[in-house]
């Protein structure tokens, strides 16, 4: 295991910088809060109740490795949104699947690392802060996040790159106050899972085959999902499935996902300053040319033209 070219997910528990060996992860993003920052988020009064010390995002994290035998004053959250991996502390080991987060407690040695034949794709991040223990009680063993009927991981998503571009933007006190303040609450759908589902909760029996799908779908943005999959997920054959939702949209299950996954890059071109390689990961796709093909099809201009026709 030290041969790994990756960011290490974290920090340098002495100086608290990024340590990076060869290469990163193609559509990588994270972020370390200078420590100046840190000390000054630990006297403030609302910032010190819970604040962020590092953010990021590593798709497909091949070889991605973390032990600290050391341990370090923060709680680390790894949201696995794809692929595995697997963590250790206290001498006992976890694996961990998609759909499933976890958060190791402050002052505690511990490893996690991705699966070697299917590496996670990770959101993570390190926290403090006097309520930090509250949010990490309990998550110390794989918490499920299943996507189901009413769930809204989408939502979730968008609340952490709410969180991430707030960060990115500036350290003033405003932009700091106003992350934390989100953070606070992105742990709080989290630890009360049932009820941020229940508070956007429709009349189930208002749903069909084709409305279920179509949120399943915007559930699953980022990941890559075959008709048969979609057709078990809903609970039919995929001739039935399929045909039930042509009739519906005028377009089969997998174009229709493509379209969203498209519509969502469109958004991320407007609204961020994302690369395109980063975009690409973020909905599903691991080839930046097959993305560029796909985009060019549907939009009739390249992800680079899109952009900076925006522009004008």
């Amino acid at each position: 295991m030290n041969k790994f070219k990756s960011y290490i997910c974290g920090v340098h528990p002495v100086n608290k910088i990024m340590i990076k060996l060869k290469d990163g992860f193609s559509g990588e993003r994270a972020l370390v809060l200078p420590r100046m920052i840190v000390e000054k988020m630990e006297r403030d009064p609302l910032c010190s109740m819970l604040h962020i010390t590092d953010i990021g995002y590593y798709p497909k994290a091949k070889h991605h490795f973390r032990e600290r035998t050391e341990p370090i004053n923060q709680y680390v959250f790894i949201y696995c949104i794809d692929g595995a991996g697997w963590y250790r502390m206290n001498r006992q080991e976890y694996t961990v699947s998609a759909n499933q987060y976890f958060i190791l407690p402050a002052g505690v040695p511990h490893a996690y690392g991705a699966d070697e034949s299917c590496p996670w794709t990770i959101y993570w991040i390190h926290f403090k802060g006097k309520i930090a223990s509250f949010y990490a009680k309990e998550a110390n063993h794989p918490v499920d996040i299943k996507p189901e009927l009413h769930s809204r991981i989408n939502t979730r998503i968008n609340l952490f790159e709410e969180i991430f571009n707030t960060l990115k933007n500036g350290y003033n006190n405003e932009n700091l106050r106003y992350a934390f303040s989100m953070f606070h609450f992105y742990l709080g759908t989290l630890r009360y899972m049932q009820q941020y589902r229940d508070a956007n909760n429709a009349d189930a029996e208002s749903e069909n085959i084709v409305e279920i799908a179509i949120h399943y779908m915007k559930e699953n943005l980022e990941k890559r999902i075959n008709i048969h999959e979609f057709a078990e997920q809903m609970g039919y054959s995929p001739s039935y499935f399929s045909a039930s939702f042509r009739k519906r949209t005028g377009h089969s299950p997998l174009t229709y996902f493509n379209l969203l996954k498209i519509q969502q890059a469109c958004l991320l071109l407007d609204t961020t300053g994302m690369k395109i390689n980063q975009i690409c990961y973020k909905i599903g796709f691991d080839d930046t040319f097959y993305f560029s093909r796909l985009f060019t099809k549907m939009m009739g201009m390249s992800p680079r033209e899109y952009r900076k026709s925006k522009k004008g």
